[in-house]
């Protein structure tokens, strides 16, 4: 058997790289993982750093019939780009027949993915340590901020997920975002829409197998038994 077209290196606990796991999932694309520790820095290698000019997680790889090898480093891009070479599979944004709910499909994982996770990631909490503040704190105040605003704007646009009754690039960035948000105590009760479409998507299989306790990587003791 060949090795599958798609390789993600991912963390565990990364919610960009739960984004991208969730989509490959969803569309049925079969991937290798390569996992990349962040706790022991390993996305500072020279070797990642190679890979992935903004020692970052995830990135995909695909190597095409010929042998060529494209990389692409942003998960959102990366969503999208399986989108486009992709078009027979499960679509995660709107039918192009229904402008406005794409552009809300893609202000609510804005809103995630531009204002909540850039300023909440490990990178930020060393450096809100460094300067002798709880990063814990910061990363609660912060989240509870941007998913009520989160909550407001998907209130008039949410069925059974974010944007009507499939799921969408919208829910596939809002997912991990309430793992983290858990994990930082934030009073999620705040936010019933949300938490009722976190319940939804939590039963999809796409969803199970990207959750990070499901990893490669995932420590023993964090896996569900």
């Amino acid at each position: 058997m060949s090795d599958p077209p798609y390789t993600i290196y991912s963390y565990f606990r990364s919610s960009c790289s739960a984004r991208l796991r969730i989509v490959l999932n969803l569309k049925g694309i079969e991937y290798d993982i390569k996992t990349v520790d962040l706790l022991k820095g390993d996305h500072l290698s020279s070797q990642h750093r190679a890979r992935n000019p903004t020692a970052t997680v995830p990135l995909l790889v695909h190597t095409g019939s010929n042998g060529g090898v494209f990389k692409i480093g942003q998960s959102v891009a990366a969503i999208e780009y399986l989108e486009e070479t992709h078009p027979q599979s499960r679509h995660i944004l709107p039918p192009t027949s229904n402008p406005e709910a794409r552009a809300i499909t893609r202000a609510l994982a804005g809103i995630i993915a531009c204002d909540l996770q850039p300023v909440t990631n490990m990178k930020v909490m060393k450096r809100v340590r460094a300067l002798g503040a709880s990063a814990e704190k910061w990363n609660n105040e912060i989240m509870t901020e941007v998913l009520g605003a989160y909550e407001t704007v998907v209130k008039d646009w949410a069925g059974q997920y974010s944007v009507g009754d499939d799921i969408t690039l919208a829910d596939v960035c809002l997912l991990p975002a309430v793992w983290n948000a858990q994990r930082y105590g934030v009073d999620l009760d705040a936010f019933p829409t949300i938490m009722a479409i976190s319940e939804n998507l939590s039963k999809h299989p796409a969803v199970i197998k990207a959750h990070w306790r499901n990893q490669p990587d995932t420590p023993e003791e964090m896996r569900v038994e």
